[in-house]
This record gives structure tokens, C-alpha cells and sequence, in this order.
């Protein structure tokens, strides 16, 4: 049985019980909304936390939700935001990203073990490089981190040209002006969940990822995020504001529009999207001679001097979120997501020299540094490794020894499982440790990557750990600290001291 709240704001709560699988319902300033329970867990699904990003409020800041009456159903997901571009088939196959039409796709999720609790607060980002992804993709699903005892929140925000590009006229990193609505809504609305506001952790993967990290540089999240969990991501991913207005002259250049937010709105959907496919490619990796320094994603959050005042990382060094504490890690062999799958694994050593030399670095020295530590690794498998370590795994050390100068120390990790698909060239690739994370093996999102045969006791040590951290910010190894300590996680785990430690210094001074 289960302990139900409807509660009308503050004032006037009323105590109910009901069975699994009956209604529950939570009433907020907002209204009441009407979830359901099963197996110990209530769901609440499709809250708006902000108005519908529609008319007006489409390249607009984050407006207030609306109010109801009566009860609003929150059984189910809600509407994703407009459908985003998606650049390439082969992941939109592997990784697909939920569709769910509707109106206001600016809601969230919550799981909760019980809602007169005061529990900690997990807020899950998802990734996407900004321009694709849904909070409701199914292996997201909270239920497990509420049977520890952590009320779960995961969201849609806008993607793309929507949520990142900058226009005259336009608040910049609308995307981001979105997570922290969210936030803002879980501090004023979480308890009535179960959670306690003064004890959330921000967490993502990828975009979602460098999102958590560009947040904790934004005065505006200042109370709002107790703790951190970054997993591939970065705090490198931010445009000066020369290139992000470039990457919107491009574009509207190739819809033959002027760079206006009217302009932009009055073209369909479905050119929209085709014409940011074309840009994102003509710009990824370096491609285009006019701009080689756009060699990461290329609609990505902006210091605009508003929303976000300086680089996440030099704010990290100025101590900006010495408070918060961070679970920080990377995966082994990140970039093999985009080898193994695309038939990229066939590449001959022109093209592994070109792509290193796109990185902004000499090209045969770095190749000859990472054949010497990886003496039997093909042409594929050192791309792998130097594109991983630069797309990932040393900027990601470089935000924990920023944080390190404020005296602020974080729990560092890897996730080293390497399944048995394609042929084992997968490896440890980017997105494999979510379902671990999220103890969701059985869902089928991203078993293509890990097949049907994944190490549930690998999951159970990972999710327990994610768990751990939210409850008590000690996810089970020690801080990084000047011995450079991280979590390997694998079937046989163990707790390790600066690994790679020649790959790493191969970037010194580069990243």
C-alpha cells in the first residue's frame, strides 16, 4: 500500500491510501496532477514546467507553466519537443529518440518511493549533441533509483536551433534557460513528491553532461544543484560568440532568410531541419576551412556574456562550484560508437593521420605516441583512441584539475565493460553505460550496442554506486586527489591510480 498527498499548494493536504496501480494524485500551485503506482514506486509523468514553446514563446525564455483545473491525467509521457534533426540513420537505429506529438513538450517525469517523503533528488539531462534526444526515452526510467530511496526527475528541453542558435533578439542558450526552469520547478514543487529541494543532483550524459557542467557556471543555478554526475561529457563545449553567430549566418544563409527570429520561425519544420543537417555537416570535425576551430558539436551553449558569463572550466578554477560535489567519468573507448557501427573500422592510415591532424595538433607525433602504447591497435582502433581522449576523456580531467586549483575535489570514474558486438571493436563506446546507471537492462534502447546478454551484476555495482552518490555524495572510492585515483568499472572492478598516464600527457598543453 501506498501513502498518497493531495495537496492544493501548501495548505489543506489530504491523506489517502491506494493500492498498486490505482491513481495517485499530488496537487501543487500548478494544480493536481494524477500519477500511478506499482511494486513500491508512484510515476508522475508529462508536468509541464514551463509554458509551451509555441508563438511567441518559441525563441523566448522560459515562460511559466499554466495552471488547471480539475485533474490533469500524468500517467503517461507527454509531448517530446519538435522533432530534431537527426544527421545520421545508422543512430538513429541503434539510439532511436522517442516521437510523442503534442503541443508543450517542456515537461518532466517523476518517480518517487513515496511522497511524504524528504528524499534525496536525482535530475537526469539527456544527451543528444544538442540536437536530438527526449527525457521520456524508456531506459531513463526512475524506478529503480526510487527502490533506493532517491526521487527521480528526468525532462525534454529545447534542441538545436530551438535551444542553441543564437539570434539577435533571442535570449542565447534557451536550452539551457529550459534546465534551469526545470530546476527552479523541482525547488518549488519536489517536496510535494517526496523529495527534498536542498538535495538535488544534476546528472547527464553527453550533451546532458556538459549541460550539468555549463550549469554550474551560470549565476542563475547559484542553490539550486547539490551535487553532480557528468558521464562523457565535458565542460569544453561552448561557443565564443563569433562562432555561434557564424554557425547562424551559415545557416540562415542556407535558407536564403536573414538571421531574425521572425525570419527563422516562418520556415516549415521539415526545411528547418534539412537545412541544419547540411550545416552541422559542412561544419563537424573541422571540415570547412573558414572555421577548422569548430571541430566539436556545432550547435552548442554560448558565452554570451548574460546567461553565461565565462568558460566552465576557468569558472571551475575560480572556485564558481567548489560547493557542489561531482561524480565525473568517461567510458574507455567512446569514439567507437562511431567507428564500429558506421564502417568507418576499415580506415587506412591517410585517413587516420588527417583526421588527428584535424584536431589542431602534429598529427604524426600523436599517431606515434599512441602506436607505442598500443603497439598491436589498427589504424581504426588508435582513431578510437586519440578521438576519445580528445573528445572526452582528457578534457574531462582537465574540469577535475580545474576544480582541483579551488580546492574542490571529485569522484572520478571509468566504465571499461566491453561487450561482444561487432565483432568486439565496439568496446566501451559512448551512451553503453546508461541502462548500467539506470539498472534498465531489460528495456530494449540500446541493446543493439551491449546484446541481450549485458552483466546484470555490473549494472547492480554501477547503479548502486550513481545511488550512493546521490544520497550521501560518496559514490564508494576515494576523491581523484593528487594520486589521480578513479573507479574502474568492469566485470572484475577495481579502484585504480591515474591509468594512461603517457596518454594523458601526450595533450599536455593541447586541451
Amino acid at each position: 500500500m501506498l501513502r498518497t498527498i493531495i495537496g492544493r499548494a501548501k495548505d489543506g493536504d489530504v491523506h489517502a491510501e491506494v493500492s498498486d496501480g490505482e491513481p495517485v494524485e499530488v496537487g501543487i500551485a500548478q494544480g493536481i496532477f494524477r500519477g500511478r503506482a506499482a511494486g513500491g514506486v508512484s510515476w508522475f509523468k508529462g508536468i509541464p514546467y514551463a509554458a509551451a514553446p509555441v508563438g511567441p514563446n518559441r525563441f523566448a525564455a522560459p515562460a511559466p507553466p499554466p495552471r488547471h483545473d480539475g485533474v490533469a491525467d500524468a500517467a503517461d509521457y507527454g509531448p517530446t519537443v519538435s522533432t530534431p534533426p537527426q544527421r545520421s540513420p545508422v543512430m538513429d537505429a541503434l539510439l532511436p529518440d522517442p516521437v510523442r506529438p503534442g503541443v508543450n513538450g517542456l515537461n518532466l517525469n517523476v518517480w518517487t518511493p513515496d511522497v511524504t517523503g524528504r528524499l534525496p533528488v536525482l535530475v537526469w539531462l539527456h544527451g543528444g549533441g544538442f540536437a536530438t534526444g527526449a527525457g521520456s526515452t524508456t531506459a531513463f526510467d526512475g524506478t529503480a533509483f526510487a527502490h533506493h530511496g532517491v526521487v527521480t526527475v528526468t525532462l525534454n528541453y529545447r534542441l538545436a536551433v530551438e535551444g542553441f542558435l543564437r539570434l539577435p533578439g533571442a535570449p542565447s542558450n534557451r536550452g539551457l534557460l529550459d534546465q534551469i526552469a526545470a530546476l527552479e520547478w523541482i525547488r518549488d514543487n519536489i517536496e510535494h513528491f517526496g523529495g527534498d529541494p536542498a538535495r538535488v543532483t544534476v546528472a547527464g550524459e553527453s550533451a546532458g553532461a556538459m549541460s550539468v557542467l555549463t550549469l554550474l557556471a551560470m549565476p542563475r543555478t547559484k542553490g539550486l544543484i547539490r551535487r553532480a554526475i557528468s558521464q562523457s561529457g565535458d565542460g569544453h563545449h561552448v561557443h565564443p560568440v563569433e562562432l555561434a553567430d557564424a554557425v547562424a549566418a551559415e545557416l540562415c544563409a542556407e535558407l536564403g532568410i536573414d538571421r531574425t527570429v521572425a525570419a527563422i520561425a516562418a520556415v516549415p519544420l521539415p526545411l528547418l531541419h534539412a537545412a541544419t543537417n547540411v550545416v552541422l555537416n559542412r561544419f563537424t570535425g573541422g571540415a570547412d576551412p573558414r572555421y577548422p576551430q569548430l571541430r566539436r558539436l556545432i550547435l552548442q551553449p554560448v558565452i554570451d556574456g548574460d546567461t553565461l558569463l565565462e568558460h566552465p572550466v576557468a569558472a571551475a578554477r575560480r572556485g564558481i562550484s567548489a560547493g557542489v560535489e561531482l561524480l565525473i567519468g568517461t567510458n574507455s573507448d567512446e569514439y567507437a560508437l562511431f567507428v564500429a557501427t558506421t564502417g568507418m573500422a576499415d580506415m587506412g592510415e591517410d585517413t587516420l593521420l588527417d583526421s588527428t591532424a584535424r584536431l589542431g595538433v602534429d598529427a604524426p607525433a600523436m599517431v606515434a605516441a599512441y602506436r607505442a602504447q598500443l603497439p598491436d591497435a589498427d589504424p581504426a582502433e588508435l582513431f578510437v583512441a586519440i578521438q576519445s581522449d580528445w573528445f572526452c576523456r582528457v578534457p574531462t580531467i582537465r574540469f577535475v584539475e580545474a576544480r582541483a586549483l579551488a580546492a574542490a575535489d571529485s569522484h572520478v570514474y571509468e566504465f571499461a565493460w566491453r561487450p561482444p558486438t561487432y565483432g568486439g571493436r565496439l568496446g566501451a563506446c559512448h551512451t553503453l553505460e546508461i541502462p548500467f546507471v539506470f539498472d534498465t537492462l531489460a528495456d530494449p534502447w540500446g541493446r543493439a550496442l551491449r546484446g541481450d546478454a549485458a552483466p546484470q551484476s555490473l549494472a547492480n555495482e554501477v547503479h548502486t554506486a550513481w545511488a550512493s552518490f546521490v544520497r550521501s555524495g560518496d559514490p564508494g572510492w576515494p576523491p581523484y586527489g593528487s594520486q589521480r585515483i578513479l573507479r574502474r568499472f568492469d566485470l572484475q572492478s577495481a579502484t585504480i591510480t591515474d591509468p594512461d598516464v603517457t596518454r594523458r600527457e601526450a595533450w599536455a598543453g593541447i586541451l
